[in-house]
């Protein structure tokens, strides 16, 4: 069994695109592209990672965001902040299903 690192490491495109140049890639490209769909998909651990809901699935660049003031009950804010990090976007996702449920 196998941990993920407690290290997380962040790099900007540039810096990732010289480490490239560099010859710093670890990753083995030829046997990524040599890979059939079946065992990429056998190399997916779905426990792990979860399944892909393609329902949600878009074409194209998502839809602009406008920065808003807005007031919420506290409690609502710390909910949300609870669940972890990307809270704003969880609570976007709640307003566009209310949104899409109501939209009929």
């Amino acid at each position: 069994m196998t941990t993920k690192s407690e290290h997380i490491v962040r790099y900007s495109s540039s810096e990732i695109d010289e480490m490239i140049r560099r010859g710093e890639d670890r990753t083995d490209w030829a046997k990524v592209d040599a890979l059939t769909n079946e065992e990429l998909e056998a190399s997916i651990d779905h426990e792990d990672e979860g399944e892909f809901d393609w329902s949600r699935a878009y074409i194209g660049v998502p839809p602009i965001k406008k920065q808003i003031t807005l007031r919420l009950d506290r409690d609502i804010i710390d909910w949300f902040k609870s669940q972890g990090p990307r809270y704003q976007t969880r609570m976007n996702a709640v307003l566009r299903e209310y949104v899409e449920a109501h939209r009929e």
